[in-house]
């Protein structure tokens, strides 16, 4: 799975970072920084960051799908 943030849409509320916090960190107040390509032991818990965003601006694309890219 690759995570693919849209920063236009990203309003800093963070609450994905607390529920990825290998994958997903806050960067400054507002800023969050993230590894694009997680290992799938991290699945379970980006799944819930990206249900958990209010402003929907994380997308995953599935690298072993390339034609399915999710919103949640």
């Amino acid at each position: 799975m690759r995570i693919v943030i849209d920063l236009n849409k990203c309003l800093g509320y963070a609450q994905c970072v607390p529920l990825a916090p290998e994958v997903l960190k806050l960067s400054g107040e507002e800023a969050v920084m993230y590894d694009p390509n997680p290992d799938d032991t991290q699945r379970l818990r980006v799944l819930r960051a990206v249900a958990s965003c209010p402003v929907q601006a994380i997308l995953l694309d599935y690298r072993d799908d390339p034609g399915k890219t999710t919103k949640p």
